[in-house]
């Protein structure tokens, strides 16, 4: 099986447990914290996250594929993750799964339409700094399943 087959795979399975955990909360979860250093970010925020995270990495991959630019080097992940905070706001749970849906399948597409040598293709990720697409790939859900871990901890 190729490995743009298999990172593919496993994002869509990964993205299925992640919409069924986010799906089964009721209403009163959604506001439960679970990050309360700096900026006290909530189930609602995490989903959130998922949603403007995932949609600006995958936007960054292709801007690498097709370019070599990665993110500069003054690039703040606290900085963006608080203005997409912000954007997101007024989007209600149910929202945000129909977005999480999108672009978790816009992901998977983007990632199945890749030649397996665009694997091997190196720029810097914000948080990974200078690396190949296919880690950044893999950090898409290594991302969501140590948020996962988190949210597991904070709702016990």
């Amino acid at each position: 099986m190729p490995e743009t087959t298999e990172l593919a795979e496993k994002l869509k399975s990964e993205g299925e447990k992640m919409f069924a955990f986010f799906s089964g909360l009721a209403e009163e979860q959604w506001t439960s914290e679970v990050y309360t250093e700096g900026e006290t970010w909530s189930l609602r925020s995490v989903l959130s996250h998922f949603v403007t995270s995932e949609k600006g990495l995958v936007k960054l991959f292709e801007r690498i594929r097709t370019t070599g630019e990665g993110a500069s080097e003054d690039f703040s992940i606290d900085r963006y993750n608080a203005t997409q905070q912000q954007k997101m706001k007024d989007y209600t749970p149910a929202e945000l799964l129909e977005q999480y849906k999108e672009v978790r399948a816009n992901s998977i597409a983007w990632v199945s339409g890749l030649k397996e040598e665009e694997l091997d293709i190196k720029g810097r990720h914000p948080f990974l700094g200078e690396t190949m697409i296919r880690d950044m790939i893999k950090m898409l859900y290594i991302h969501h399943m140590n948020h996962y871990r988190d949210v597991k901890r904070a709702m016990k």
